[in-house]
């Protein structure tokens, strides 16, 4: 029996050292960002829209011809055009994601007014010329890895002070980890009201429900030109593929073997970074809504769009914002059940219909936003 238990126990070593060792570590976290003391865990998902690798090497040209994301690894810079706040309750409730928009004017901490998206870029370019100007220090791709740290950490630091609520840990995905995850998930499936075809992301798409391979998952999520509610219509996008990729992984047991499990970090961990303390399988373990394919998402109220130093914005209440973040999170550990507006999603296939119900009532110059409908059990999004 001792013997078994043993064999067990460095079986199950191993396939924790494998998964865990398969993603770059950061230390960006740091000390100063709130953690919960509930039990509960709040992870920050944050998409690179950059053409560089996670150690700022140009993708290769094959690559980007695959991904339509241009020929010139200067495009996109490095915006997070994705940054998302996954809660897991404690109690194995319903998991909640709420999308940040990428457009948000805010006061990025050490930065001033900008987009919530540029504080990634804008420390990178902060720390890696301060470094230079000092005259010594790292080079090549030291300094690269010192500039990404602090462009993790201002993000980080933006969104918690807009949010106001701990972040725990945080995963960073690349441009490419979008084509990975669909490659090695062999596809996900998601619905579109309308047909699309739009020459900038490379989207072209009939209505309907349809499975997305790897180029079609990326156009998918990164097409905001001839979409009616915009860029906030890109966001709806993300959440649905989210909600693609939980599916599959669900359908699949993908989250409830080890040995599948490891194989999807295999796939796709040149694409990925997190926190060095996160424990993938631990967080897993504990969040039974994750395995069931339970999450309900929220997109953040906006007041409306001005410019701001000639670009195009969405302008924010931080109080309105916070208060949100409340209600989200209280939905999130009593069900959804809390009454009140109707923009409390009890599953994921409400998702996309409450997300653009809040939107809208938001900023109703926005357009008309997605009318929403389920085919198959899969919210359907503009």
């Amino acid at each position: 029996m001792s013997m078994s238990v043993l064999l067990i126990s460095l079986t199950g070593a191993w396939l924790r050292a494998a998964v865990l060792g398969g993603f770059q570590r950061s230390a960006a976290l740091g000390g100063t960002i709130p953690k919960s003391h509930d039990g509960s865990v709040n992870i920050l998902l944050m998409g690179l829209d950059s053409r560089r690798d996670n150690h700022g090497h140009d993708l290769p040209a094959a690559i980007l011809s695959k991904l339509h994301a241009g020929s010139s690894s200067d495009i996109g810079g490095y915006n997070t055009n994705t940054l998302i706040l996954l809660h897991v309750p404690a109690d194995g409730s319903p998991a909640t994601a709420v999308s940040v928009p990428r457009d948000d004017w805010v006061d990025i901490p050490n930065l001033g007014w900008h987009k919530i998206k540029e504080a990634y870029g804008r420390a990178k370019a902060a720390q890696e010329t301060a470094l230079v100007k000092a005259g010594r220090g790292p080079t090549g791709d030291a300094l690269e890895a010192a500039g990404r740290e602090a462009g993790r950490a201002a993000s980080i630091a933006a969104v918690q002070g807009l949010l106001n609520v701990p972040i725990d840990h945080f995963a960073e995905v690349n441009l490419a980890g979008f084509y990975d995850v669909a490659v090695a998930l062999g596809g996900v499936t998601v619905c579109l009201n309308k047909p699309v075809q739009d020459d900038y992301s490379g989207a072209a798409f009939p209505a309907g429900v349809q499975t997305l391979d790897g180029s079609n998952a990326l156009a998918f999520v990164r097409q905001r030109h001839g979409l009616p509610g915009g860029d906030l219509d890109r966001t709806r996008r993300q959440q649905a593929f989210l909600s693609a990729v939980q599916r599959k992984l669900s359908a699949d047991g993908v989250l409830s073997d080890v040995g599948k499990l490891s194989d999807l970090v295999d796939a796709v961990k040149r694409d990925v970074v997190v926190d060095d303390s996160f424990d993938v399988l631990s967080l897993i373990s504990k969040a039974g809504s994750l395995k069931a394919g339970r999450i309900q998402f929220h997109t953040l109220p906006i007041e409306g769009f001005a410019t701001r130093d000639g670009e195009d914005v969405n302008l924010i209440d931080p109080a309105k914002v916070q208060a949100a973040m409340k209600e989200y999170f209280s939905d999130a550990t009593s069900g959804g059940s809390s009454g009140g507006s109707g923009t409390h999603p009890t599953s994921v296939v409400q998702a996309a219909s409450a997300a653009t119900a809040l939107a809208t009532t938001a900023a109703p110059k926005s357009g008309s936003g997605s009318d929403a409908t389920t085919k198959n059990g899969i919210a359907c999004v503009n």
